[in-house]
């Protein structure tokens, strides 16, 4: 069914049909695959590379200037490669290791290689939003840089780095669609082979409607984890909750005021009975 010669409404009845739907569901198996295998191998690269990028910087607990602007470019000429580059370059690498360079499995390396240079970024900007006081402090204490790492750092921007996740996540799963291009298969290749080859624009349609799904359940995912983190921090409040709190407070420190300039006022009249 083909937008060419059938109306858009029709066309957007035929893909809610179960014909349409039975055949995705292998192809969904496959893109939540390689989005989970891929995700879990850029949290763990990309947060290591962030946090040694943030120990090495100028400022950082361990500077390094020259292995900092090493590591940095290194970072930045990945960042600069678009993503379809970034697939046929890691073909040889995913030849050597499983044998062939097409399927879900090669294809998880280029995505890897392709996200963890952004997440690395978005860690160390996380991790340099720590105020040095802090990091002094935990210093003075006689806290190794380990420590500071592991008790300071990482705990403090937990609900940065979970929201920077979720942004390098839906950047994964963007590129499991580009990847159906080149024999990932999952959604990406549904839709390309039969989408667009073969104008089964139904089919193109329900693609679109998982992707859009699946991004959504991430973002909101890591904006729930994230946002409850901060709550039990005491750092976010609900809209009514907030706005409750803030007027008690106003009134609090106003009653507070009064007061205190009552008893200043007091305090002036004895003085003055006495004299």
């Amino acid at each position: 069914m083909s937008l060419l010669d059938t109306p858009l409404w029709e066309v957007i009845k035929a893909s809610f049909s179960a014909k349409v739907w039975s055949g995705l569901i292998g192809a969904i198996g496959d893109t939540l695959y390689m989005t989970i295998v891929s995700s879990l191998i850029m949290l763990v690269f990309g947060l290591v590379g962030g946090i040694v990028l943030t120990i090495m910087c100028p400022d950082g607990l361990f500077p390094a200037r020259g292995a900092y602007t090493v590591l940095g470019g290194l970072i930045n000429i990945l960042r600069s490669l678009p993503q379809m580059v970034m697939i046929i370059i890691m073909i040889p690498v995913a030849r050597a290791i499983f044998g062939k360079s097409y399927g879900t499995n090669a294809c998880i390396i280029a995505i890897a290689a392709s996200c963890i240079p952004m997440y690395a970024r978005i860690v160390e900007s996380s991790l340099l939003e720590i105020g040095k006081g802090k990091i002094e402090a935990a210093r003075s204490l006689g806290s190794t840089n380990f420590q500071i790492i592991t008790r300071i750092l990482l705990p403090e921007t937990l609900p940065s780095l979970l929201r920077g996740f979720t942004v390098a996540v839906i950047g994964v799963i963007s590129m499991t669609a580009l990847a159906g291009m080149f024999g990932a298969g999952g959604i990406g290749d549904i839709a390309v082979r039969f989408g667009y080859q073969r104008f089964q624009h139904e089919v193109l349609f329900a693609c679109i409607y998982i992707l859009v799904l699946l991004v959504q359940g991430t973002q909101w995912a890591g904006s729930f984890i994230s946002n409850r983190i901060l709550k039990k921090r005491c750092l976010l409040a609900t809209a009514d909750g907030g706005i409750k709190a803030h007027r008690v407070n106003r009134n609090k420190n106003t009653q507070q005021n009064i007061e205190n300039k009552r008893e200043e006022k007091t305090i002036v009249v004895k003085k003055e009975a006495i004299l």
